[in-house]
């Protein structure tokens, strides 16, 4: 199995629809969140969630800093909120761009070969299934948003959530 590839594919098109999404969100609803229930995040904090679902966590699967990052004193726990979309942007940005460079650091042998466990879960997994599980983590939170801005009235639709372009009218 070719993980770089995988692994890369997967990023693009997960980043480029969360990138889509947050063109969509405006300043003035950072505040919101859906107003049944408990434990939601506002859209302040899921934007800022969103920048660091993947490559954040990915770098720590790569350097193998887990266990600090769990056991430590939070120095490198990223914000919880963002002050604007145009912030998270910026930040998803980043997050984007190391999360490239992790597998071109990590190589083809290590995604495949590398066993590492999450602190979540103790069960080691190739280096490779585990970044694609960030992808993944990406994706919940992505459609997350894709469903505040549907909750917020948003015309969104599931070319949004994916990424794509709409087909034209003909």
């Amino acid at each position: 199995m070719d993980w770089t590839a995988l692994i890369r594919s997967e990023m693009e098109a997960s980043y480029r629809a969360t990138e889509g999404l947050m063109d969509l969100v405006d300043d003035d609803k950072l505040d919101w969140k859906p107003e049944a229930g408990e434990n939601w995040m506002t859209t302040s904090e899921l934007l800022r969630h969103l920048t660091s679902a993947c490559g954040w966590c990915c770098g720590h699967f790569v350097d193998d800093t887990w266990a600090q990052v769990m056991g430590g004193d939070g120095s490198d726990a990223p914000p919880t909120t963002v002050e604007s979309v145009a912030e998270a942007k910026a930040v998803l940005a980043k997050d984007k761009a190391y999360a490239f460079s992790l597998l071109e650091k990590a190589g083809a042998e290590l995604l495949a070969s590398k066993q590492v466990a999450a602190p979540w879960d103790p069960t080691e997994r190739p280096l490779g299934q585990q970044l694609l599980q960030m992808v993944g983590h990406l994706n919940q939170h992505k459609s997350q948003l894709f469903y505040y801005l549907k909750m917020q009235g948003k015309p969104v639709n599931t070319f949004n959530l994916w990424g794509l372009a709409e087909p034209e009218a003909s």
